[in-house]
C-alpha cells in the first residue's frame, strides 16, 4: 500500500509539474490569455483536451456499468460523436472563430441581444457549479473509496471517506483552472490521458487465465463465443435504459451530442483557444478519431467485466448498486499491485479533467457573460481575472461542500443527465440563429426555450412507457420529436417573422485559412465508424 501511495504521488506531481513548466511563460494578466491560453492551443493539445473533458470518473464508471448491465449499445455515445465532432470543425468553428468568440452566451448576444446572453449565462453557471461539479467531485472520490477501500484503510466511514477525497480532488483540480488558467487545463489532460488503454488489455488476460488457463487470445476468443450477443451495438427500438435503441443513433442521441460537442461551452472553449482556423479543425477531427476507439476503455471493460468469474461476488453483493461497481470492481482485479499507483493516477487525472474544465468554463461565462456584462462593465482584463480566480475559488468550495450529501440522492447520475436536456436544444437553437436561422426575430430564443421547457417537463413527469414492453421511454425519443418541433417552429419564425439578414462580423481573431485535409480526412473518419458499427452487430462478431 505505501508504494502504491508513493508512486501515485509520483506520478500525480509529476503532470503537475509538466504542466507548470510548460505555462511558465504565459500570460494569465489578460482575459485572452486566462481564459483562452492566448488563442495559441495547436490542434493535438485541442484533440486530448476535448478528449479528456468528456472522460471522468463518472464516465468511466458509468458507460462500463452500461455495458456490464446491457450490451456494446452504449458505443452510440462514443462513435456518433464524431459526427458531431466533424460538424464542429466544418461549419460551427469557423463561425466562432471569425467572431473572435469567448464564450458561447457571447455570441448569443451579438445575434439576439443582452437578454438572451444574461438569461443563458445565468443558468448555465448555475447548473455547472451546483450540480455538475459536486457530482463529478462525488462520482471520483466513489471510485477512489471502491477500489481503495479508504474508509476501511483508515477506519471512518464511507461518508467521511468520499468527503475526505471530494476535499483533495477540489483543491487539486481547483489549482490547475484557478491559477493556471486553461492553457495550465489542457496540458495536464493530454498528460493524463496516456496510459488508460492497458485496463482492457490485462481483462482479457485475466479473462483467458480464468476461464481457459490460457491468456490474451483465448480471453478475446471466449468473449467472442461465449455470449455474442453481449457483443451486439444494436439494441432493440423499446429498449430499457440503460441500452441505447437504435434509432436513437440517427435522431435523439445525434441531437444531443450537436449541443454537447458543438454549443456546450466547458467543450467548444478548447476549440476557441485554437492559434488558426487551422488547428482548431485538426483539434476537433482528432478527437472524433478518438472518440470512435472510446468503445474499448468505456464500454468493453463492462463487457468483459459481465464474463469475469473472480468479480462476480462481489458484484452480486453490490445488489442493485452492481452497476456503479463493475468498473471498480474490474480494476482492482485487473491491475498488478506495483503499478496500482500509475493507473490510480492516471483515473485521477481523467477526475480532474473533468473538474476543472467545468470549473474554468464557469468562471470563463460568470467572469465574462455576467460580471463585466450586468456588474461592471467598465472592468479591466486584470479585474476579470481576479474576479475569474475569486468565483472560481468560491465555485470549487461549494462544490466540495455539497458533493459528499450527494450520497443521500438515488439516481443523481441518470438525473443530471435527463435534467441537462432542459437547456440542450434552447441552447442549439440560439446558437444555430447566428449560423442558418439568420432572420429569425430577436425574441425566438424565449419562444424555443418555453416550448421546450413545457414539453419535455410534461414528458419528464408524465413518463411514458413502451406499448410493447412497459418500460420507460428513453427520453433521447422526446429529444427527437421535439428537435422537429423546435427546428419548424424556428424556420417559422425565420421566414414569415423575420427581420434584417444577419452578418457574423470578422473581427480578425485567428488566421481563418481551413485546413487542407478536412473534409478527406472525415470521410475516412465516417468510414471508420460504419466499420465499428458493423464489426458489432449480427452480421459482424455478434452474430
Amino acid at each position: 500500500m505505501i508504494w502504491i501511495a508513493l508512486s501515485f504521488l509520483f506520478f500525480t506531481v509529476m503532470v503537475a509539474v509538466i504542466s507548470a513548466w510548460k505555462t511558465r511563460d504565459d500570460k494569465l494578466d489578460t482575459a485572452e490569455g486566462y481564459f483562452l491560453a492566448g488563442r495559441g492551443l495547436p490542434g493535438i493539445v485541442i484533440a486530448g483536451s476535448l478528449l479528456l473533458t468528456n472522460l471522468s470518473a463518472e464516465q468511466l464508471v458509468g458507460t462500463n456499468g452500461q455495458g456490464w448491465a446491457s450490451n456494446m449499445s452504449p458505443i452510440g455515445w462514443e462513435v456518433g460523436a464524431l459526427f458531431t465532432l466533424f460538424a464542429l470543425a466544418l461549419w460551427f468553428l469557423p463561425t466562432y472563430l471569425k467572431m473572435g468568440t469567448t464564450t458561447i452566451p457571447q455570441l448569443m448576444e451579438a445575434r439576439f441581444g443582452r437578454g438572451t446572453k444574461l438569461m443563458f449565462s445565468f443558468v448555465i453557471v448555475v447548473m455547472y457549479s451546483i450540480l455538475n461539479l459536486p457530482v463529478i467531485l462525488y462520482s471520483g472520490a466513489v471510485v477512489f473509496e471502491n477500489i481503495f477501500d479508504i474508509s476501511g484503510i483508515f477506519g471512518i466511514s464511507k461518508f467521511q471517506a468520499v468527503a475526505i477525497l471530494c476535499v483533495v480532488i477540489g483543491i487539486i483540480g481547483g489549482c490547475y483552472a484557478i491559477f493556471g488558467g486553461l492553457k495550465a487545463v489542457a496540458v495536464s489532460d493530454t498528460i493524463n490521458g496516456i496510459g488508460g488503454l492497458m485496463i482492457p488489455f490485462l481483462a482479457l488476460t485475466l479473462l483467458g487465465h480464468e476461464t481457459t488457463g490460457g491468456g490474451l487470445v483465448e480471453g478475446v476468443k471466449y468473449l467472442v463465443q461465449t455470449e455474442p450477443e453481449k457483443l451486439n451495438a444494436w439494441a432493440s427500438w423499446d429498449a430499457a435504459e440503460p441500452a441505447l435503441p437504435w434509432p436513437l443513433i440517427f435522431t435523439g442521441m445525434f441531437f444531443n451530442n450537436l449541443y454537447w460537442w458543438c454549443t456546450n461551452q466547458s467543450f467548444v472553449q478548447r476549440a476557441l483557444a485554437a492559434k488558426s482556423l487551422k488547428e482548431g479543425q485538426k483539434g476537433a477531427i482528432y478527437c472524433g478519431f478518438l472518440k470512435t476507439i472510446g468503445f474499448f476503455y468505456l464500454v468493453l471493460p463492462g463487457v468483459i467485466a459481465y464474463h469475469l468469474p473472480s468479480i462476480q461476488d462481489k458484484l452480486a453483493a453490490a445488489g442493485s448498486s452492481a452497476i456503479d461497481f463493475a468498473y471498480p470492481a474490474l480494476v482492482s482485479a485487473v491491475v498488478p499491485k506495483p503499478v496500482m499507483g500509475f493507473f490510480a493516477a492516471v483515473l485521477f487525472g481523467a477526475i480532474l479533467s473533468s473538474f476543472n474544465s467545468v470549473l474554468n468554463s464557469a468562471s470563463t461565462m460568470f467572469t465574462l457573460d455576467l460580471y463585466r456584462t450586468a456588474i461592471n462593465p467598465k472592468a479591466s482584463d486584470m479585474q476579470c481575472v481576479k474576479v475569474g480566480k475569486i468565483y472560481g475559488t468560491c465555485a470549487g468550495a461549494v462544490a466540495i461542500c455539497v458533493a459528499p450529501f450527494v450520497m443521500f440522492a438515488q439516481g443523481i447520475t441518470t438525473f443530471l443527465n435527463s435534467m441537462s436536456q432542459f437547456v440542450s436544444l434552447p441552447i442549439l437553437f440560439t446558437v444555430l440563429g447566428a449560423l442558418i436561422f439568420r432572420k429569425a426575430p430577436k425574441y425566438a430564443p424565449k419562444v424555443i426555450t418555453a416550448v421546450h421547457v413545457i414539453a419535455y417537463g410534461a414528458f419528464m413527469i408524465l413518463k411514458p412507457c413502451y406499448p410493447t414492453s412497459g418500460e420507460p421511454i428513453h427520453y433521447l425519443y422526446a429529444i427527437a420529436v421535439l428537435f422537429v418541433v423546435e427546428f419548424a417552429i424556428m424556420w417559422y419564425l425565420n421566414k414569415y417573422r423575420g427581420t434584417e439578414d444577419y452578418v457574423p462580423a470578422d473581427v480578425g481573431a485567428v488566421d481563418l485559412t481551413p485546413w487542407k485535409y478536412r473534409h478527406i480526412v472525415c470521410i475516412i473518419g465516417i468510414i471508420l465508424a460504419i466499420g465499428i458499427y458493423i464489426l458489432f452487430s449480427p452480421i459482424g462478431i455478434a452474430a
